[in-house]
């Protein structure tokens, strides 16, 4: 390979890195907390931050308090909960709903995926895995679903 083409392929990488970079810094700090036993919660702070998210894990003894200063419904709760940009993402969310949380920036409080669902980001890798992702809506609101993980076909 020359030296010309060199450069440009290195000038190339270098502006992807940048790019993706700075996408990431402009989605904010995302705080995660989590009981400290938790190793799955562990895994999707760690693809949080392979994606690009600048992550800051806080290890929690009373998750039921964190959710309660968060406003999680009952009904929705996980395993961990995060807060990024002024949404709450509670439990295992696929990285692609956080992405469109933060592209789209509805009108709501959050998302969520309740309990541990076999498959989902952080709980193994299932190709088969189905679970939906649901807002977690404002006060006087329903909560629907925001989107769907389904087999490969």
């Amino acid at each position: 390979m020359d030296v010309l083409r060199r450069h440009f392929v290195a000038g190339a990488i270098a502006g992807i890195t940048l790019f993706a970079t700075a996408a990431a810094a402009a989605a904010g700090t995302m705080a995660i907390y989590k009981d400290p036993q938790c190793g799955c919660c562990e895994q999707w702070a760690e693809a949080m931050e392979a994606a690009g998210y600048k992550v800051e894990v806080h290890d929690e003894a009373d998750m039921s308090a964190i959710k309660t200063r968060f406003a999680v419904p009952a009904d929705v709760e996980g395993c961990h909960t995060a807060v990024v940009d002024g949404y709450v993402i509670e439990g295992h969310v696929p990285l692609e709903a956080v992405r469109k949380l933060l592209s789209e920036r509805p009108d709501i409080a959050g998302i969520a995926v309740p309990g541990m669902p076999a498959g989902s980001l952080g709980m193994g890798n299932d190709p088969q895995a189905s679970y939906d992702v649901y807002t977690i809506a404002k006060a006087g609101a329903q909560s629907t679903v925001y989107y769907q993980v389904r087999p490969a076909n």
